[in-house]
């Protein structure tokens, strides 16, 4: 089974917010894809990428990346049988605001919005290990690795002086 991660970006200045989805699906050794491609400037080429997966008999997951008005993760939804993830970039010129675009959806669309790039990554990932025993592994060795890191950095707290118990 070829399980993957397809990224659309809305555009190529997102690149910076999909690399680090990259870096985490990485770290699990998870395949995914690049795409760019706008719902509100290219509609008919993003139907037409959309198309181009939802022939695979291979569990994808999509991550969508947009700001401003987000229709990419809305458009993508309703027109692919796999799940997709809206994870916006924080856009300072907007405070922000601009990511009710991505929580507000129409009714029979369910994208969900993660904010972290790591936590899109990890979701894609649990999304996937139903399907893949292996990335199941993989993906329980990555949260033990950060409890081992709480475990130690609590040891080094409690033998670096304050008042104990």
């Amino acid at each position: 089974m070829a399980a993957k991660v397809v990224i659309i970006m809305g555009s190529k200045g997102d690149r910076g917010h999909a690399e680090s989805i990259v870096k985490t699906l990485q770290e699990l050794n998870l395949p995914y894809e690049l795409r760019v491609c706008s719902a509100h400037k290219a509609t008919r080429r993003l139907l037409e990428i959309l198309e181009s997966y939802e022939g695979s008999s291979d569990p994808i997951v999509y991550i969508t990346i947009a700001g401003r008005s987000n229709a990419l993760s809305a458009v993508v939804d309703a027109n692919t049988r796999f799940p997709v993830i809206a994870c916006p970039p924080y856009s300072d010129r907007f405070a922000g605001m601009d990511v009710l675009s991505s929580l507000r959806l129409p009714s029979g669309i369910a994208s969900p919005t993660i904010l972290e790039p790591d936590g899109a990554a990890l979701l894609a990932a649990k999304m996937l290990a139903l399907f893949d025993q292996e990335l199941a592994q993989r993906l329980a060795s990555y949260r033990e690795r950060f409890a081992a890191e709480l475990e130690r950095a609590d040891a080094e707290v409690r033998g670096h002086g304050g008042a104990s118990a």
